[in-house]
């Protein structure tokens, strides 16, 4: 995978947190895209810009894109990310407005305009950009170095519903289309993602580490927290959107098997479903890098570093 990425998001604490992860690393951050989901777009915008003053880095663009899936209404998560999706730690409004320009033509523009492999396009939320961005000019599918994607379950089924993961049920359409685009996929499921617990003792890492950038994480996990605490009755809250990120940094912190994924668009019942063929007892051909477990306490200690260092 290449190290110039652009982060298609939809801002939510675990967003927020991942992308501090990739502003505070080696990794170059071309352009943030953003996306409605957890919660409408005029919040995800809000909130992604928010989140690079906090990792102090104003150059780097933000563009709003997608207000709403490709087919259906947009539903949103406010009962876990709370009203303004990064409820837990009081910030300032954003030091500047969003960027000009519609974020799924701005990846076009961008991977067009990279050398083909440069760009690895990093998915923390539904995915309507990324398969508008492919229905403009599908060369991108050629172009890009990868899609590392949060997004989908198997064995650990849905959050949303029994069957499906909040970021593909909001837009099973546009996960469909880019599963089948070609490009070369790594996905993070809830199979990995439920594995990376914040525990107290791993929130408290963060508020000792005596910077502005660890005292608001830990304030957004602690919110963040209480709604795995409460249905799951687990001892934190799964940070989803990080493994993103720290796959790029650490690729050997996971582990998983190349196998075929497909979207469910029309069942009432499994909407949004990731029908991962894990064991291969069919004949679609793989399509995705399907990761399965992680390095609990090295992706910890990884965050927990990058973020003292902002």
């Amino acid at each position: 995978m290449a190290t110039s990425i652009i982060i298609d998001t939809d801002p939510g604490q675990d967003d927020a947190v991942a992308l501090l992860l990739a502003l505070g690393s080696p990794l170059d951050v071309v352009a943030i895209t953003v996306v409605a989901g957890n919660v409408p777009l005029n919040l995800t915008v809000r909130n992604a810009l928010v989140v690079c003053d906090v990792a102090r880095r104003p150059e780097v663009p933000v563009y709003a894109g997608a207000g709403g899936p490709l087919e259906g209404a947009l539903v949103t998560a406010e009962y876990v990310h709370g009203p303004t999706g990064l409820d837990g730690y009081e910030l300032p409004d954003p030091t500047r407005q969003a960027s000009v320009g519609f974020a799924p033509d701005r990846i076009v523009e961008l991977v067009m305009s990279h050398p083909p492999g440069e760009i690895t396009l990093c998915t923390l939320g539904p995915l309507t950009n990324v398969a508008l961005a492919l229905r403009q000019d599908p060369a991108i599918a050629g172009r890009l170095g990868g899609i590392v994607m949060m997004g989908g379950g198997f064995f650990e089924g849905g959050n949303t519903t029994p069957a499906a993961e909040f970021n593909i049920f909001v837009d099973p359409v546009a996960a469909a289309e880019v599963f089948r685009s070609g490009i070369d996929i790594v996905m993070m499921p809830l199979d990995v993602t439920h594995k990376v617990l914040s525990n107290s003792a791993r929130v408290d890492a963060f508020k000792q580490l005596g910077n502005h950038a660890g005292e608001v994480v830990a304030g957004w996990i602690g919110f963040f927290d209480r709604f795995d605490r409460e249905k799951y009755g687990t001892e934190g809250a799964p940070l989803h959107d990080p493994c993103v990120i720290a796959y790029l940094l650490e690729p050997d912190l996971f582990s998983g098997r190349y196998c075929n994924v497909e979207i469910e668009t029309v069942s009432p019942l499994t909407k949004g479903m990731t029908v991962v063929d894990w064991w291969r007892v069919t004949d679609r051909p793989p399509n995705a890098h399907v990761m399965r477990d992680v390095d609990a306490d090295g992706f910890f200690a990884l965050l927990t570093r990058t973020v003292g260092l902002l």
